[in-house]
């Protein structure tokens, strides 16, 4: 079953005199193994919503039912909730304990797993993100470089199996190299764990190379829904509510304003180069 948000709205300080509505009916669905881009300027509503997928925020209006399981109802969510992994932008703001296995490990002992599994299933989740568990595992989480906290808190995370990854700027800082690697390792999470992503960024040229639809926000309601192709089609609207096409679109808009005869729809660097080395090759 997938996540469904149904007309969802919420309201920060409600009846007050400074209420603001973050979230304006927004409904949409997550179906299995989907891959979500959420992409919007910066109070467009992303990280409130995503705070209402697993719970950490009640709607106004409205409601997320996660498998069926309804987030509005306090017994309900529980075991929605335990379907969802969250990972935010900050990986400090998950790690907590005194070594990587107390806080990859704290996720399944909660589950009341018996400790042979909690091991198990810790040592999998930090060979799954690249850590190796020998040297990792009694190590402080707070002595590890930025990009190992940041597979930390993933590991963490999907200790759990989660069905849904739901991951808030997980590349925010990272130089290009960095990018990559936390792309493909999310790449791999989806093909090992066979789970559904919902990832916000800022960075069009990630959203592109790895969503499979894109919901744009915009002022707390839903500007644009749909596939790459069909969201950064729309160049005009995205420059309207000020946000950036791919480079690769970009770089091509550039070729064409000099005559260049560019097909539309090269949002990624994969279809861009695809394309030069051919016109390279018959030119």
């Amino acid at each position: 079953m997938p996540i469904v948000v149904e007309k969802l709205s919420y309201t920060y300080m409600q009846n007050t005199a400074n209420a603001h509505t973050a979230l304006d009916d927004i409904s949409f669905t997550v179906g299995d193994s989907e891959f979500i881009g959420l992409i919007g300027h910066t109070g467009s509503g992303k990280s409130t919503l995503i705070q209402q997928l697993n719970g950490l925020m009640q709607p106004t209006s409205g409601r997320v039912l996660v498998d069926g399981y309804d987030m509005n109802d306090k017994k309900q969510r529980a075991k929605g909730r335990a379907l969802i992994g969250m990972a935010f932008q900050y990986p400090d703001y998950q790690l907590f304990d005194s070594t990587v296995f107390a806080d990859v490990s704290f996720g399944p002992r909660n589950m009341k797993l018996d400790e042979a599994e909690v091991k198990r299933l810790a040592a999998e989740a930090l060979e799954l993100v690249g850590l190796d568990p020998a040297e990792m595992m009694e190590k402080s989480p707070f002595e590890l470089s930025g990009g190992q906290k940041r597979r930390a808190a993933l590991a963490g995370i999907i200790a759990m199996r989660p069905k849904y990854l739901v991951l808030d700027e997980p590349m925010a800082g990272l130089d290009p190299g960095g990018r990559r690697d936390v792309l493909e390792l999310i790449a791999r999470l989806r093909a090992e764990l066979g789970c559904a992503v919902i990832m916000v960024s800022h960075s069009m040229d990630d959203i592109a190379r790895s969503a499979e639809r894109i919901i744009v926000l915009n002022n707390g309601r839903i500007r644009m829904i749909g596939t790459p192709e069909q969201v950064f089609a729309d160049t005009a609207e995205l420059t309207e509510i000020g946000l950036d096409v791919p480079k690769p679109m970009q770089l091509a808009a550039m070729l064409k304003q000099r005559g260049a005869a560019v097909p539309d729809g090269l949002y990624t660097e994969e279809s861009f180069i695809e394309w030069l080395g051919r016109a390279v090759k018959h030119a």
